[in-house]
C-alpha cells in the first residue's frame, strides 16, 4: 500500500491532546500544561479532549475501549482537529484497533503523534490506510516531561524540527543526535521507515491488522522497547525473523531501550541488548545503527513511519528523504 501522507498544519491549526491511552492523573496536571506549552509555542492551538480534561480512568487506561475509539473517531472526524497527540502511553490500544474509523482517515488524514502504546495505533493505520504516522513524543510525559529535562538548547531544536516537520517546511533533513549513535553493523540503506514499541508490534502482527509482508521490502524498521526480560526480546525478535521480516528489511535502527536487562538475580550475564540483536540476526549483513533518540528514555526525535528515510550506520547518520505531509 501508497503511504497517505496526511495533511500538512499551518500556524493557529488545532492540536487536540487526547486519552488514547493511559489516564491524564490529576498529579500530572503539570506535565499536561507544560506539554500544552510547548505545542503552543511551535505556533498551534491545543484543545485538551473530555477524556483528558477529566483525568478519570478505567483500571489502568483513560476509559473502556469503545469509548476511548469514540473520542479517536470524533476527532478523526473533526474538521478544525488538524492533528491529535496522545497525552500518555500505556496498555489500552490494542483493544480497540477493531474500533477505529479507517474511512475517517482517508477522508481526511491527520498527523497522529505519540509512542510506545500509541505504535497499535500508528501500525494498523499504516496497514489499513497506508497513514504516515508520526512516532514521536507523547503530550504528557513526553513534551511535558522529557523536553522539560532536557537544555534549552535542544528542546528548542526539537520544536522546530516538529513544528517544520508538521507544516511541511522540511522536505528533507538529517535527524540531529543528542549522544553518540553506535554502529553494530555497517553500511548504507534507504527505505521506508517501520516500526515503534516492539512489543506492540507483535501484538498488532498477530491481529487481523497486520502489515502486509511487503510493507517490510526494503524497509528501515526501527525499534525500542521498555521494562522487559533481554529473553523476551530476543524471542520476539526471533518472531519477526520467522515471519521474514528480517529477509526483507534493508536496515535496523535501534532506539534507547529503558530497563531491557536480565532479571538481577541471573547467573548469564552481563549480557545487553546489542549482544541479543546481534545472536538473532547472525550472518543477516543489513546495516545497523543503534543508541538513535528514540524510546523511553526521551526526548523522542519523530520517526514518521511510512516515510523515506536513509540510514548509514557506518557514518552514524539517519536522514528523512521526504517531507512526511501532504
Amino acid at each position: 500500500m501508497e503511504p497517505l501522507r496526511p495533511k500538512r498544519l499551518h500556524p493557529g491549526d488545532t492540536i487536540a491532546i487526547a486519552g488514547l491511552s493511559g489516564p491524564a492523573l490529576p498529579e500530572r496536571r503539570d506535565m499536561l500544561e507544560a506539554g500544552a506549552a510547548e505545542l503552543e509555542a511551535m505556533g498551534f492551538r491545543v484543545r485538551r479532549t473530555m477524556l483528558v480534561e477529566s483525568g478519570k480512568h478505567h483500571h489502568w487506561r483513560a476509559a473502556t475501549p469503545h469509548v476511548q475509539a469514540a473520542e479517536l473517531n470524533a476527532l478523526l472526524a473533526d474538521p478544525e482537529v488538524r492533528a491529535v497527540i496522545s497525552f500518555t502511553g500505556g496498555n489500552a490500544t490494542t483493544a480497540y484497533l477493531d474500533r477505529i474509523d479507517y474511512d475517517a482517515v482517508r477522508r481526511d488524514p491527520k498527523p497522529l503523534l505519540g509512542y510506545s502504546d500509541i505504535t497499535a495505533l500508528h501500525l494498523a493505520l499504516h496497514s489499513q490506510t497506508g497513514l504516515v504516522g508520526f512516532h514521536a513524543d507523547i503530550a504528557g510525559p513526553g513534551l511535558g516531561g522529557t523536553w522539560q529535562d532536557t537544555n534549552p538548547e535542544r528542546r528548542a531544536q526539537l520544536r522546530d524540527l516538529y513544528r517544520d516537520l508538521l507544516t511541511g517546511k522540511l522536505e528533507e533533513v538529517s535527524l540531529p543526535a543528542d549522544n553518540i549513535w553506535e554502529t553494530w553493523k555497517p553500511g548504507r540503506a534507504t527505505g521506508r521507515l517501520v516500526g515503534g514499541l516492539l512489543d506492540r508490534l507483535i501484538n498488532v502482527q498477530a491481529s487481523p491488522y497486520a502489515l502486509a509482508p511487503e510493507t517490510w521490502d526494503g524497509a528501515v524498521y526501527f525499534w525500542e522497547d521498555v521494562g522487559r526480560n533481554l529473553g523476551h526480546v530476543w524471542n520476539q525478535l526471533h518472531v519477526l525473523r520467522m515471519q521474514g521480516v528480517f529477509d526483507r528489511v534493508g536496515a535496523m535502527v535501534v532506539g534507547i531501550p529503558l530497563d531491557v536487562e536480565l532479571p538481577e538475580e541471573s547467573p548469564f550475564g552481563p549480557l545487553t541488548v546489542k549482544d541479543i540483536v546481534l545472536d538473532v540476526l547472525g550472518d543477516y549483513d543489513f546495516p545497523v545503527l543503534a543508541g538513535v533518540d528514540f524510546g523511553h528514555t526521551g526526548p523522542n526525535l519523530p520517526m514518521p513511519i511510512g516515510t523515506l528515510a536513509e540510514v548509514d550506520a557506518t557514518d552514524r547518520t539517519l536522514r528523512l528523504l521526504e517531507s512526511p505531509v501532504d
